[in-house]
């Protein structure tokens, strides 16, 4: 039996889903699985359910498609749907697969669900790789680290390097990366960016107020103003 990629709409226009239901529905190996008209209806789905393809809208009220890219560096495979030829830039550095102009003809659909289909072909191990892993592994002073996930507290942005804060160790360890780039390896719902330059545990949140966290450690994290919808979706 092949395999069937659930795919998640996203756009604030009824038309634009009947249009993605239609398209989708003529590949058997794609699944409609949901429709979110919203940005932050959107963010509530991905981090509730499983998707594999998302189809975004970029011009959306509060969320951009842009923002939500953001906000969800972990999301599914994501197809650009817009309007807009402006944004096309910001899309593929968010990586996205491909960028459709509405209206979207059949033959454009189709080759964009052929890249999908070739990206999840070679990356799929990968992938299942890193979300399995339960250890973040760096090098440090010449040495390869294998933290266990759980142990860390939060991960601060530095340029191109990182301070990862744990419960092992009193002073951060400094290791060269982006937070972007260190994303995948924390493929977690334990984990969750809530400002551009912190990533932190959920687990090791003490305090949640309306613009800062309240780490273990007793340190004070800000959340970024495009970030506080994720705070709705905490439970401490």
């Amino acid at each position: 039996m092949a395999f069937t990629y659930r795919c998640l709409i996203i756009d604030d226009e009824s038309p634009a889903h009947k249009a993605l239901i239609s398209h989708i529905s003529k590949f058997d190996e794609l699944e409609h699985s949901g429709s979110a008209f919203s940005g932050m209806e959107a963010v509530k789905m991905l981090n509730a359910n499983q998707y594999d393809i998302i189809f975004l809208d970029i011009n959306m009220p509060v969320i951009s498609g842009v923002e939500l890219m953001e906000l969800q560096p972990n999301r599914p495979l994501t197809i650009v749907t817009t309007a807009y030829s402006d944004f096309a830039l910001s899309a593929y550095q968010n990586d996205a697969i491909d960028y459709l102009l509405k209206p979207i003809s059949p033959e454009k659909f189709a080759k964009a669900i052929e890249k999908a289909k070739t990206y999840f072909s070679g990356n799929s191990l990968k992938k299942e790789v890193n979300t399995n892993s339960k250890t973040l592994s760096y090098r440090l002073n010449g040495q390869t680290i294998d933290m266990p996930l759980s142990d860390i507290i939060y991960i601060e942005s530095l340029g191109n390097y990182m301070k990862l804060y744990s419960t092992k160790h009193n002073l951060p360890h400094i290791i060269y990366g982006s937070l972007s780039s260190i994303s995948s390896e924390i493929d977690c719902k334990s984990f969750v960016q809530v400002h551009r330059s912190f990533i932190v545990n959920t687990n090791k949140i003490s305090a949640v107020t309306f613009k800062n966290l309240t780490m273990s450690n007793g340190e004070i994290i800000p959340v970024g103003r495009k970030y506080q919808i994720l705070l709705d979706n905490l439970s401490i």
